[in-house]
């Protein structure tokens, strides 16, 4: 989480060069390319439904939809979870900008060795840094065929949103959100494999009704036996590091989720509990329909 931590508090820090956004840019164009020709969509938000009017017009088939998302949310709310699973029903690559910087670290790639002494000197990883990574991420889909994106923790500020809308015109931005008391638990509840590298929770969230606000329930997500006894714990989840974090995280994001809202862009989505009460709420806001899930109960 160290690089993570980092990477989160990119705020400031150098100002992409010319050429970086230049390469940024040609990726990204190239990789919208191929529905550029589809018909355009509204940033007006649908006030009726405090949704973004773009939802309305999307088709329903998820397949089809060639998304172009941005996911924001605090550390550990479960940003990946949710667009992992997404990205696998509407067809298109997940992207999360902190698995690019952990991938690069632990590789012997050309940027490897800055990153590892910016992160042991404390510095912030600078959205150069950022945009060359994902750059060669998007360019690499392009060479597959991927078309759209869910992005993953890309922009965290307002110069790295001003760069990709330059670019891009992203089709929609959700804003994952859960109770603080919730958050910090499943934080602290976090657990390793130290073996296989698994990850798991062992907060068993269960969080009474009171005052007018409706009670949570978040199950544990429990090691297989074999791993039971190989769990640790990351040396930064800690309350008051966790607490830092959301408090850099919130100082840093909110401009950016003003910035998407007064383009008529950003679904705010509160999530009720855990996965299974959560996923269809979280589909239904998004206007899709998973096939598979209702052949599963179906069957």
């Amino acid at each position: 989480m160290a690089v993570f931590s980092c990477f989160s508090r990119t705020a400031t820090a150098a100002t992409p060069t010319p050429t970086a956004t230049i390469a940024f840019a040609h990726v990204i164009r190239a990789l919208c390319f191929s529905f550029c020709s589809s018909s355009a969509l509204s940033s007006e938000t649908d006030l009726n439904h405090n949704k973004p009017a773009v939802l309305a017009t999307l088709k329903r088939e998820p397949k089809d939809r060639n998304a172009r998302w941005v996911f924001l949310g605090c550390p550990g709310v479960g940003k990946g979870t949710y667009a992992s699973r997404l990205s696998n029903l509407l067809g298109v690559p997940h992207i999360a900008t902190g698995d690019l910087v952990r991938d690069e670290l632990s590789s012997s790639g050309p940027l490897s060795s800055q990153l590892k002494e910016i992160v042991n000197q404390g510095k912030l990883v600078s959205d150069e840094i950022i945009i060359d990574l994902l750059s060669k991420r998007l360019e690499a889909g392009v060479a597959k065929g991927e078309s759209g994106f869910i992005l993953d923790g890309f922009p965290r500020t307002i110069r790295q949103a001003e760069i990709l809308e330059g670019v891009t015109d992203i089709d929609l931005v959700l804003n994952l959100k859960l109770r603080k008391e919730a958050l910090l638990a499943k934080c602290l509840g976090r657990r390793i494999c130290s073996e296989c590298g698994g990850n798991y929770n062992v907060a068993c969230i269960d969080i009474k009704a009171k005052n007018g606000r409706p009670g949570m329930f978040m199950a544990p997500l429990p090691p297989p036996p074999q791993c039971a006894s190989k769990l640790i714990t990351r040396a930064d989840d800690t309350e008051e590091v966790v607490m830092e974090r959301l408090r850099i995280y919130h100082e840093m994001t909110q401009p950016v989720e003003g910035f998407y809202r007064c383009r008529g862009k950003l679904l705010e989505f509160d999530l009720p509990g855990g996965i299974p009460e959560s996923w269809p709420k979280l589909l239904r806001a998004l206007n899709i329909e998973d096939h598979e899930d209702k052949q599963s109960a179906a069957a």
